[in-house]
């Protein structure tokens, strides 16, 4: 049976939502909207890079990034990320969240400026600076995945603990939509200040020198939300539950709570000793006992959250190759440099609006009434449907009269991506595993998913490319359409290794964990996620 809990993390679980929650979300929010945008705006100037630094005097097209080039500015942040999600995950359970979430923030600030400052005449010295850097800006993002998910979850009550850890994660939504705005921002004063012709009637003037400062631009504005939010996460208080289960500080736990909340708590300092010395409270990640309480759950979360971001990344980063393909962007040589931004931007910062950004907030929204459980096999499943949809009757999307319809079921897919595994891989991993290794796991567990990222961001380049004329600089692929195919069952998978991840909805931190338990006969297991349609949420 449970034991009883301390009366610190009882006060945490049954709150009313107050404003140090939002406060919270705000803070740790603002980071994930920084993470997104410094991913994913790489993707809108990638064509004009090649442009400006690979141009072939008197060919019939634009110059394009070399393969390996392409593939090292797309993915190079995100082996960045990878490594900073199982350090700063690890380091975070060490040294406590607070002290390691101020770090993550300075190097993004410094990076996301260094970022645009790859200045050389040799195209080879500014990719190398550029990757460089954005190795280094992903290693910050990195570290604000396990730590925001983590800080969040232990702030938050029970009862809408999904929808807060949601709310945070939403904000990626934003910033994927803030880059594509911003974008089209720069673009089109840009635009109106060099209005130059295409570039099928001026080979060198449809890139005009000022082009070099719009991709600069675009990069480094990531800086300015990263570098207002660190002020207030060094006011944020170390969370109960790290400085109570893993610190061991009862009184401070309490202190810290009781200003933020606004109430009276009792330290239980007594109740804390006899709670931390029990058996199941000391087992370490490589130990028999972990693998045999949440090995599976652990591998439930690495696999789900692997195979959704291979297909995830994959549709962000070659989404403008996908648009060029229908035709909704024209080619790359009736455009200028600037123009070609502009409309790679537009494109993007629709999906964002009419399918990213909703798919977010229905999770929020929707999360603590259906269950992650549910959401997320729900998600995989409508993205399968879609993958299959758009990539068996492929040529029938590519004709003009039927392009709206293929943007519209594209768009589906992130809504669902979005309105499912998206948002539930990283909500769930911070809710499962017992507070002295959860950011490790969370971190471990967005490592697993960064990797698919790598497969989607360097492994997809190559496949989508036509199978008779792929673009310069790159070898024959297998085509969109079967690209698509294989993205299909990436998702099939996903859906099916989505019965490995239990069910957290309505249950405490300790009660999924174990750590409020006598033995394990009460720890959440698989076969709770089975009975996720009936059963109501445990109360403390």
């Amino acid at each position: 049976m449970a034991g009883d809990q301390l009366q610190v993390l009882k006060a945490l679980d049954l709150a009313k939502t107050q404003w140090y929650h939002f406060t919270a979300i705000i803070i740790a929010g603002m980071g994930f909207f920084t993470d997104a945008y410094d991913l994913f705006c790489i993707s809108l100037v990638t064509k004009l890079l090649g442009r400006i630094y690979y141009h072939t005097p008197g060919g019939p097209d634009p110059g394009v990034l070399p393969a390996n080039v392409a593939s090292a500015v797309n993915g190079v942040a995100f082996c960045g990320t990878l490594t900073g999600q199982l350090f700063f995950g690890w380091l975070g359970d060490k040294m406590g969240r607070k002290k390691v979430y101020g770090m993550t923030l300075l190097i993004m600030v410094i990076c996301s400026i260094a970022s645009g400052l790859s200045f050389s005449d040799d195209p080879k010295a500014v990719m190398i600076t550029l990757c460089f850097f954005r190795f280094w800006l992903g290693f910050g993002i990195g570290g604000d995945y396990p730590l925001s998910a983590t800080i969040m979850s232990e702030y938050a009550n029970k009862k809408t603990r999904g929808a807060f850890i949601g709310a945070v994660f939403a904000m990626q939504g934003f910033g994927i939509l803030v880059g594509g705005v911003f974008a089209i921002i720069v673009s089109s004063a840009f635009r109106a200040k060099y209005d130059v012709l295409p570039y099928v009637k001026d080979e060198y003037g449809s890139t005009p020198h000022q082009a070099d400062y719009v991709w600069r631009i675009i990069l480094m504005f990531g800086a300015i939300p990263a570098g207002l939010t660190y002020y207030w996460r060094m006011k944020m208080p170390e969370t109960a539950r790290y400085t109570a289960l893993v610190a061991k500080n009862a009184e401070q736990a309490a202190s810290d709570m009781a200003r933020v909340m606004q109430v009276d708590i009792e330290a239980d300092q007594g109740k804390l000793t006899e709670f931390t010395e029990k058996e199941s409270n000391s087992f370490g990640l490589f130990t028999k006992e972990f693998l045999h309480r949440h090995g599976v759950h652990l591998l439930g979360t690495t696999t789900c959250w692997f195979l959704l971001d291979i297909a995830f990344y994959s549709q962000n980063l070659f989404q403008k190759d996908v648009f060029s393909a229908i035709k909704w962007i024209p080619k790359a040589n009736t455009m200028s440099a600037i123009e070609e931004v502009f409309r790679i931007a537009k494109a993007q910062t629709l999906i964002a609006l009419c399918s990213t950004v909703p798919g977010y907030w229905f999770t929020v929204a929707l999360i603590d009434r259906m269950g992650r459980f549910k959401i997320q096999l729900m998600g995989f499943t409508m993205m399968t449907i879609f993958m299959f949809a758009l990539a068996i009757p492929y040529h029938h999307w590519t004709e003009k009269k039927n392009r709206i319809g293929f943007v519209v079921m594209y768009s589906l897919t992130f809504f669902f991506a979005n309105f499912g595994p998206n948002a539930t891989t990283f909500i769930v991993p911070a809710e499962i595993f017992p507070a002295r290794l959860r950011s490790t796991c969370h971190g471990i567990s967005a490592a697993a998913g960064k990797l698919g990222a790598i497969v989607g961001a360097f492994g997809f380049l190559y496949l989508s490319q036509d199978k008779h004329h792929p673009q310069k600089g790159y070898s024959k692929g297998i085509g969109v359409k079967n690209t698509l195919i294989l993205l299909g069952v990436v998702n099939f998978l996903g859906a099916l290794c989505t019965f490995m991840v239990p069910e957290a909805k309505g249950k405490s931190l300790e009660e999924m964990s174990g750590e409020n338990d006598d033995d394990y006969g009460d720890v959440v297991k698989l076969e709770d996620v089975s009975k996720v349609a009936t059963d109501k949420p445990d109360s403390t």
